[in-house]
């Protein structure tokens, strides 16, 4: 078994370590569909002006902070939520067995007492002591079956089943101890833990919709206002919360502001001391009052291709000239003033699973040129999404492709219109760019790969690429990779499959962008921004009181 003990560190400082940082969020439809339309661009870090270190945390003090994603459709239930606002929230009112840190992407025992290896096809796990729901009520190993075989029941339709394909059975061995039966032994088994959340069986059975709307968890902070009607997610600190990630202030409130003017005001007033989304045009202005950091992680920009047989992009040679074509650097310079990594693998450089793939795409007009003459495309229909960003990006993309006589058919929609189109008529177009992150669901190449190239939606519904030779080869390996415990075999899996990934390019990252963030520290104590979308405060305090 192996432990990630906490004793000997600091709350906030505990995981930061040799973690890489990855990440940033978003819905399942397409995992940025609900992203607010913040537009420009500039320069990242956190130097120049700023604010005084903050002092010693105040127990009794008051965190607020202003969120650029709205609630949403759905609730808060953590086997169906996928909206970056509620998942943000569940990072601090609800628990796994284990947890991902928002900052270092590391995994940490949670409710159960150590982050377990699965070398074999029953694991263990024991609860920790005296653990309790917001309710008063004992975290009892039938919640921890009970919150598994939720998400598993196909006929509830979990997102996150396909994050444990690996587990056929959980049973309480007693009354401190659950037992997985799985299918295979697996490297990633402490990690995938942390995609489903320990409920209490009582009150989701009692009435599913409340606890959809006002969940029931253990974490260390207790939502006592959902902001469906006020537009203020408030928080207060759960005074029995028995982990090692205790709240640090006495309460908490999120305002919800979509806008980015209005939430930078919010910051520059005082109003509140974090936000999320910072403008890239602003970053620079933002520096002479606050602390400012852009955070590099999985996010991305992508290309999706229609790989239907009768359409020109079933053709390998389409879909890489299309990315040979693109000048990148200028999008991301102009684009984004920088703030992006152009894709050199499936992965952020600072992954640590990263590996450069065996194909990296620059411009290179005179290939893009050739291979376009090889199958004689000259026309074709591209459909973007109207991120506020991404519409800096996507005229600077058509204009690399306009450049080598190509007659492009441009249509912008917003990002539910987009999907709405392509999900319900498979000939609506020929390529699709969009923003995607699912690394806020997990951090490991395997539950990233698997979002868009292993399920029904992406690789049979939407990109038409279910079936081919390629498609197969992918699964095959993939399974592979996840059903062993060996990390040295498992890494070079991985590696070959970013080099098949960066070959075929059923669809493929752009870039990989930051995500930038300012707060003040002269108030917000152990305050770090993260690479996903939102703000956490997972041990972090304030001076100010409530």
């Amino acid at each position: 078994m192996i432990t990630t003990s906490t004793d000997r560190l600091g709350r906030r400082g505990f995981l930061r370590g040799t973690a890489a940082i990855a990440g940033a969020a978003g819905v399942v439809a397409g995992i940025g569909a609900c992203a607010p339309s913040d537009g420009g661009a500039g320069s990242g870090g956190s130097d120049g002006g700023g604010s005084e270190p903050a002092g010693a945390a105040d127990p009794d003090g008051h965190i607020a902070a202003a969120i650029s994603y709205e609630l949403g459709t759905n609730g808060y239930d953590p086997m169906t939520t996928t909206a970056a606002l509620t998942i943000a929230v569940n990072w601090h009112t609800l628990e796994g067995l284990t947890e991902l840190h928002p900052v270092t992407r590391e995994a940490y025992a949670a409710l159960a007492t150590e982050v377990p290896s699965a070398d074999g096809t029953s694991v263990d796990v024991t609860l920790r002591d005296g653990a309790v729901f917001h309710d008063g009520s004992p975290v009892t190993t039938e919640d921890v079956v009970f919150s598994f075989e939720r998400v598993l029941n196909p006929d509830n339709a979990s997102l996150y089943s396909q994050f444990i394909p690996f587990i056929e059975k959980v049973e309480a061995k007693d009354d401190t101890t659950v037992t997985f039966t799985l299918a295979y032994p697996t490297g990633v088994f402490g990690e995938r833990l942390s995609t489903v959340k320990i409920v209490p069986r009582a009150a989701v059975e009692a009435d599913p919709k409340a606890f959809d709307s006002h969940p029931i968890g253990t974490g260390p902070w207790k939502m006592t206002d959902n902001g469906a009607a006020s537009k203020i997610v408030e928080f207060e600190r759960f005074e029995d919360y028995t982990g090692e990630m205790p709240a640090q202030a006495a309460t908490m409130a999120w305002q919800i502001i979509p806008d980015a003017a209005t939430r930078t005001n919010a910051l520059q007033s005082g109003s509140v001391q974090a936000m999320d989304s910072v403008p890239y045009l602003s970053i620079d202005q933002m520096k002479a009052t606050s602390d400012v950091e852009s955070v590099g992680g999985f996010g991305l920009l992508f290309a999706m291709f229609n790989n239907a047989p009768d359409n020109p992009f079933n053709d390998v040679r389409n879909r890489q000239a299309f990315l040979y074509a693109i000048d990148m650097e200028k999008v991301i310079s102009t684009g984004l003033s920088g703030q992006a990594t152009a894709a050199s693998c499936f992965v952020q450089p600072e992954h640590p699973n990263y590996k450069e793939a065996s194909t990296v795409y620059s411009l290179d007009t005179e290939k893009a040129k050739a291979l376009f003459a090889e199958t004689g495309l000259t026309s074709f229909r591209m459909l973007v999404t109207d991120h506020g960003w991404v519409q800096q990006c996507t005229p600077i993309i058509l204009e690399s492709l306009t450049a080598l006589g190509l007659d492009v058919s441009f249509e912008q929609k917003q990002s539910a219109d987009v999907y709405n189109t392509i999900d319900t008529n498979p000939d609506a177009y020929d390529v699709m760019i969009a923003p995607g992150d699912p690394s806020v669901f997990g951090n490991d190449p395997d539950l990233l790969m698997r979002w868009w190239y292993g399920g029904d939606l992406w690789t049979d519904v939407r990109m038409h690429w279910k079936g081919t030779g390629s498609y197969d080869e992918v699964q095959q390996m993939l399974d592979e990779a996840l059903s062993t415990a060996d990390t040295a075999k498992q890494e070079e899996l991985w590696g070959q499959l970013f080099d098949l990934l960066s070959e075929d390019v059923p669809l493929y990252p752009l870039f990989h962008r930051k995500s930038p963030t300012a707060w003040d520290g002269s108030t917000l104590v152990d305050f770090e921004p993260i690479s996903l979308t939102g703000l956490s405060f997972v041990g972090v305090g304030t001076t100010k009181s409530a």
